[in-house]
């Protein structure tokens, strides 16, 4: 894999160029689970689900949402991800005992959790398992379990991920090569030029302003560290991602009965209305939230659900 974005670290008097947010840390046997806090200290607490593959270090938009709706976000590394040990086998519903941990670490007896696209598995597992300490559970973008009625879950319009599941569904050893092409792949196209996220497929309405080109990932430290989190330092996490969702999730959608509501992109190219659709038809309580988006929430979108979240 190319390497230019060593450089970002320091400058060339050996400055940092980008200071991460305080890292926090809690132990759960011969594991450690590291998080970090956004928003201010008295806001509503929430805790955050990222989607495959994140981090723990939120971009400054989001971190803007979040501050505006006077929410208290709380945004941790699943196991396997650069900063928490990994968890071998685990599967969608022990998440809810790390989000335990996390929350009592805190002083939490009630909380919001919040997932968008592969964190939305795991945001429902914490509505069913911690029913009794979850106020509210949103998800955008999020995918239906691969048993769901009438989801053809693995014909997915975005066809790396619906191979990265079919692959899951063999094991690590033929997964594992193939999210190392991926991440070397998005690392390249950083390495020439391109941005952190790529834009949303979009095509312009009549009279529509084009939109502004998105900047050079290599031109921001802090994007460069998030990448290089999310695609070079470790795939464990991913890994165990991708094959934790394809496989039972440990428990039951149907059986959620915390207020849900479920965000989708009329213009998501990645996740197919059906998945939407199952989870608002299926899951108590559901409310569904159509936006004009992508896959990707704007900051629209994001302040949207923290302010529902904080009802």
């Amino acid at each position: 894999m190319a390497t230019a974005w060593i450089w970002l670290d320091h400058d060339v008097e050996g400055r940092a160029l980008w200071t991460p947010p305080a890292t926090h840390e809690v132990v759960s046997g011969n594991r450690v689970i590291s998080y970090c806090l956004y928003g201010p200290s008295d806001g509503f607490p929430v805790i955050a689900h990222g989607g495959s593959p994140s981090t723990r270090w939120r971009r400054t938009d989001v971190i803007e949402s979040i501050e505006r709706c006077a929410v208290r976000v709380l945004a941790f590394d699943r196991p396997g991800y650069p900063g928490s040990t990994r968890q071998v086998g685990r599967r969608i519903c022990d998440i809810a005992h790390d989000v335990e941990l996390l929350a009592d670490a805190n002083g939490w007896r009630q909380f919001a959790v919040f997932g968008y696209s592969g964190g939305g598995p795991y945001a429902l597992a914490c509505a069913a398992v911690l029913a009794d300490r979850v106020s509210r559970c949103a998800v955008g973008a999020a995918v239906a379990p691969p048993d769901a009625d009438g989801v053809d879950f693995f014909g997915r319009r975005d066809a790396r991920r619906g191979k990265a599941f079919r692959l899951a569904l063999v094991g690590e050893a033929e997964l594992r090569p193939y999210l190392a092409h991926v991440a070397e792949a998005v690392m390249v196209g950083v390495e020439a030029g391109g941005p952190e996220m790529l834009p949303e497929p979009h095509t312009p309405r009549r009279g529509e302003q084009p939109t502004a080109q998105p900047p050079r990932a290599l031109e921001d430290a802090a994007a460069m560290a998030r990448l290089k989190a999310t695609f070079v330092d470790s795939h464990d996490g991913w890994v165990d991602d991708q094959i934790a969702v394809a496989h039972p999730w440990g428990f039951d959608p149907r059986t959620i009965t915390t207020p849900v509501g479920v965000w989708h992109g009329r213009h998501d190219v990645r996740i197919p209305e059906d998945h939407t659709s199952w989870l608002v038809a299926n899951i108590p309580n559901a409310q569904r939230h159509d936006h004009d988006g992508g896959h990707l929430p704007s900051d629209r979108v994001y302040r949207d659900m923290f302010t529902w979240l904080s009802r």
